[in-house]
């Protein structure tokens, strides 16, 4: 081993021994009390909860993904569990949880565990808080000293006769951990210790000293394994049981996985290398007569908070539980079962989150939340997962196929804008706003759409031909794909959102995809009458509020090409820039010969009364100007060639100066002339001064039209950076 190796290693262990063990201790803290109540919820061995959290510890640990997720029984799985070992008995449940782990594996390995992200988010919540309710009903029996029923209907209809009968000690070491969980936090200096395991600890003392009659926990043969045994019955049930086990813990696996990754800033979770680690996990936690295995939120988010680094906190906390349960069983079981019932009962309780469903109040997803946890609640764990899964394709199938329809009226012409997916469910709503149209009116039909089926298409082809046979018109602009003109054509037409096109403002008229009818006279007043259809009712609202005066931050002195379009390379907006345009981008010198009050008056307006911070002149490349300069101006341009005798000053700049390499004399020429153009605006007085007090600054840009960059020129240095 290299002397480089060597040190790598030790400031690896280093790291381990300084934040990977203590948090390892924390989090095995956590890990024994709700591994116990987590067995107790579903029916199972007591030692069946910690086998899944050794195997979750260390072999969901050493093989994950994720180096800071914790593995081990979940709370979400106790109902699917316990209705398992109901109906096919324990060890017939620990094959079910191995031949699930072997599908995880399998997924895993297929690469698939992207896709158990689609689940919305809001079952998985709804799920939760459905289980959560489940399992506060059932404990809360326990907790009044009684027997749980065997639905949660029972459990509530039991309720008031179990109130009734209640038994004294059960009643009193319930209230004590309770107590205990919601106080502990709250003191001071004592989060060392996790509120789990104080209060199962301050229970069991308590109810010892007192000599309270309660039930302990039996572990006095350890671990006890026991192997597994094929389930009997109907083999579809059995293969349903375990798609159910391996999808449920998959999923809540691969979501805590993501949420780790925002806990943390270590190296990223690999999904499908989770996934097959559980797959793993939970085969051998099966084999070994364990609970299935999924990540946990709860002790996922303990490890990261106190502060591990590595997957070597995940394996020392499965370490530490397996040799607290072989040197210490004797002790756990001096813990009442009753205890352990309030801890759950306050687990339940927690899990019922409404601050998820009010985040997604925002997202229109509440129902499925609470749909799903009521029939979680009410009927089981399956059926609600599939209603909740249900009822969100058809919420987000109604949202995809959601279509507004405006009409309005401008003149003697019609306005009909048509927004989102045009289905047969928008079919109503478009057929009620075409009937408001008169007959042989002009219409515009502005089609906004990014999908148009069938029904929808005949609906509106039908009506065109009805329109224009009572002699009214109709110009169909689409903004997307060519849904309608493709289907009218007998087209085929792709079943698919396509991504939304550029808008169209900015493209020449040549480029146009319409192109401009004769009887439309000239093209800039199409152009025209398409801003009046198409943007003015955008914008006006913002004109109006700008009409009472204009307040521009900026005095943009650009070049008169047409090429040149000052808000589309600036993504400014009306209001912003203060522009003056002129053949060179050029800026004549103070009080040069010939004189010229066009540009001074620009300048002293923007300075003076509208108080700009910034002056930029602008140049591009390929200028015509500038090559007028470098060759000779045609004579009969008699204006021309007076006004480009402001641009001598940088025609001899860029002879003076070396040229950059890679630049050809044009491009050259029509940088040095920018950088000119600061300098003569510096020879006005008003100019200076303002620069000199901090008041003003000036800057210079250059635009190459061939790669659509814009450039920020060096002054200093003639060297363009390009703005990114």
């Amino acid at each position: 081993m290299t002397r480089r190796n060597r040190s790598l290693t030790n400031s690896n262990l280093r790291s381990v021994l300084r934040h990977d063990l203590p948090a390892s201790l924390v989090v095995f803290l956590v890990a024994v009390p709700l591994s116990l109540g987590i067995a107790v919820a579903s029916g199972a061995p007591l030692a069946a909860g910690l086998v899944a959290a050794v195997v979750g510890g260390i072999v969901a640990g050493a093989l994950g993904g994720s180096v800071v997720q914790v593995s081990g029984p979940a709370a979400g799985l106790s109902l699917v569990v316990a209705e398992l070992v109901q109906v096919y008995g324990w060890r017939a449940t620990c094959t079910i949880t191995l031949l699930a782990g072997l599908l995880q594996l399998l997924l895993g390995v297929c690469r698939v565990a992207r896709a158990a992200l689609a689940v919305s988010p809001a079952v998985v919540h709804g799920m939760l808080a459905g289980v959560g309710v489940v399992i506060a009903l059932s404990q809360l029996h326990i907790v009044l000293g009684g027997q749980p029923q065997r639905s949660a209907l029972e459990n509530l209809l039991e309720l008031p006769a179990q109130i009734v009968d209640i038994h004294g000690h059960a009643v009193l070491v319930s209230l004590l951990t309770i107590a205990v969980l919601v106080v502990w936090g709250r003191l001071p200096k004592v989060n060392v210790v996790p509120a789990p395991l104080a209060a199962l600890i301050v229970a069991a003392l308590t109810a010892a000293a007192l000599g309270w009659d309660l039930t302990r926990l039996d572990l006095t043969h350890g671990f006890g394994l026991s192997g597994p045994v094929l389930p009997q019955g109907d083999w579809h049930a059995i293969a349903g049981a375990v798609l159910l086990v391996a999808v449920l813990a998959g999923v809540e696996s691969l979501l805590t996985c993501v949420a780790a990754d925002r806990m943390h800033r270590g190296p990223r979770a690999d999904l499908d290398r989770e996934l097959s680690a559980q797959g793993v996990a939970n085969m051998v936690s099966g084999a070994l007569g364990g609970l299935p295995v999924s990540g946990v939120v709860v002790r996922t988010t303990t490890n990261v908070r106190a502060g591990a680094r590595s997957r070597w906190s995940t394996v020392l906390h499965g370490f530490w539980v397996l040799v607290v349960t072989i040197c210490f069983a004797s002790a756990i079981g001096l813990i009442p079962l009753e205890a352990l019932a309030a801890l759950l009962l306050f687990i339940g309780v927690k899990m019922v989150d409404l601050g998820n469903a009010k985040d997604l109040r925002g997202h229109g997803e509440m129902p499925i939340y609470f749909v799903t946890m009521g029939v979680v609640v009410v009927v089981g764990l399956a059926e609600g997962i599939l209603i909740g899964l249900g009822l969100g394709a058809l919420i987000a199938l109604r949202r995809l196929t959601r279509v507004s329809v405006d009409l309005e009226q401008n003149g003697r012409r019609w306005r009909v804008a048509v927004t989102g997916s045009l289905t047969f469910l928008g079919v109503p709503r478009l057929t009620e706003a075409l009937r408001a149209i008169p007959p042989g009116a002009a219409v515009d039909l502005d089609l906004h759409v990014d999908f148009m089926d069938h029904a929808a298409f005949e609906t509106l082809h039908a009506w065109r031909l009805d329109h224009e046979r009572t002699g009214g018109t109709i110009d169909i602009d689409e903004l997307h794909d060519d849904w309608y003109t493709a289907a009218a054509s007998g087209s085929r037409v792709f079943p698919f959102k396509s991504p939304q096109r550029l808008d169209r403002w900015f493209l020449p008229w040549a480029y146009r995809r319409r192109p401009v009818a004769p009887e439309q006279g000239p093209e800039l007043l199409a152009g025209t009458r398409e801003f009046h259809r198409r943007t003015a009712p955008l914008v006006r609202p913002l004109l109006t509020r700008l009409a009472g005066r204009q307040t521009p931050s900026h005095l943009f002195i650009t070049c008169a090409d047409s090429r040149i379009v000052p808000a589309l390379i600036t993504a400014s907006g009306p209001g912003d820039l203060f522009t003056v345009r002129n053949i060179g981008n050029l800026v004549p010198r103070y009080r040069s010969a010939p004189g010229d009050d066009s540009v001074e008056a620009a300048i002293e307006y923007a300075v003076r009364v509208l108080e700009v911070r910034t002056i930029t002149v602008c140049g591009h490349s390929g200028c015509g100007a500038m090559v007028a300069l470098l060759g000779e101006t045609p004579r009969e341009l008699h204006a021309v060639r007076r006004w480009l005798r402001h641009g001598r000053h940088s025609l001899a700049r860029s002879a003076a100066v070396p040229e950059q390499e890679g630049l050809e004399p044009l491009d050259w020429l029509c940088q040095v002339n920018v950088i000119q153009q600061l300098d003569n605006l510096r020879s006005y007085p008003m100019i200076a001064e303002l620069e000199r007090s901090g008041k003003l600054a000036l800057t210079a840009m250059y635009f190459d039209i061939a790669t659509a960059r814009v450039h920020d020129l060096d002054e200093a240095r003639f060297s363009p950076a390009v703005i990114r």
